[in-house]
């Protein structure tokens, strides 16, 4: 029972990290499909800083581009005014398409100082407190949630809706960042193409499980984790094919997907902000 809780905390960790990401820029009325693209983008750049410089400056090189690829989608969501669905999508293929690029150099490559997939967890805890505490107890927090309820409210109080948008962007691609870093300097010190698995979509799902809650995106990540888990425990162990096993976390997401639909949702979350519109 033990090993089972723990080890779904940190098969949650990543999970978690990049669903509270998403969750920032959601809350200020920005869909975030390009978290896939963005955390192996992240994993990479974490991962070469690393074998280069040590494994601090390979977490802050990871939350900084991670940072620049929520702002880069901020550019064609906010800016731009584009379609955010689509907007995202891109993000996610020029991510992994960049990452596996760039990142055959180091394949196969260990990490000489790996980080404890402890601290990252515990780090990941630490951030759905603070990420709950900025949305609920902060005049910035205020604004960007209103951001995502009732942009006009924010412009009558001559706050800046892109700004905050960005704001909440940067910061969330910065702990999507993260959620990159844990997987090649924690989890599975290397770099592999397609390490994500997935995991950044199973993130989105989180948000909408956790009905935009940062408390409950912890929960809900370790459940994800612990489904994980199971996975690979009772692989071998039934008559079951191994890839039903593989698929199973991601069937559950489907199903939350369906099942929850968007009654809880920010209102103007999607919706471009124009000033006199």
């Amino acid at each position: 029972m033990e090993e089972a809780l723990l080890r779904a905390v940190l098969f949650g960790t990543p999970i978690l990290l990049a669903g509270l990401g998403a969750l920032l820029a959601e809350r200020s009325g920005v869909v975030n499909l390009g978290v896939e693209g963005m955390m192996a983008l992240a994993a990479l750049t974490a991962f070469a800083a690393a074998q280069a410089y040590g494994p601090l400056p390979g977490v802050l090189a990871a939350f900084g581009v991670g940072a620049l690829s929520g702002l880069f989608l901020g550019l064609f969501t906010v800016t731009l005014r584009a379609n955010q669905f689509v907007a995202g999508l891109a993000v996610a293929a020029l991510g992994l398409g960049a990452s596996g690029l760039l990142g055959k150099r180091y394949e196969g490559l260990p990490l000489a100082h790996p980080l404890p997939e402890g601290g990252f967890a515990l780090l990941g805890a630490v951030l759905a407190l603070l990420v709950h505490l900025f949305l609920t107890r902060t005049r910035t927090g205020l604004f960007l949630r209103s951001a995502g309820e009732n942009p006009k409210a924010v412009d009558l109080f001559g706050v800046s809706v892109d700004g905050v948008r960005y704001l909440a962007l940067g910061l969330g691609g910065g702990l999507i960042g993260l959620a990159g870093a844990y997987l090649s300097l924690a989890y599975r010190p290397s770099w592999t193409d397609g390490m994500t698995a997935g995991l950044g979509w199973v993130a989105i799902a989180l948000v909408i499980l956790a009905a935009w809650h940062p408390l409950r995106a912890l929960l809900g990540a370790y459940f994800f984790g612990l489904l994980f888990f199971l996975q690979f425990r009772l692989q071998g162990s039934v008559p079951i094919p191994s890839e039903a096993f593989a698929a199973m976390p991601y069937l559950l997401v489907i199903l939350v997907l369906a099942l929850s639909g968007r009654s809880r949702a920010p209102k103007a979350l999607g919706q471009p902000f124009e000033r006199g519109r």
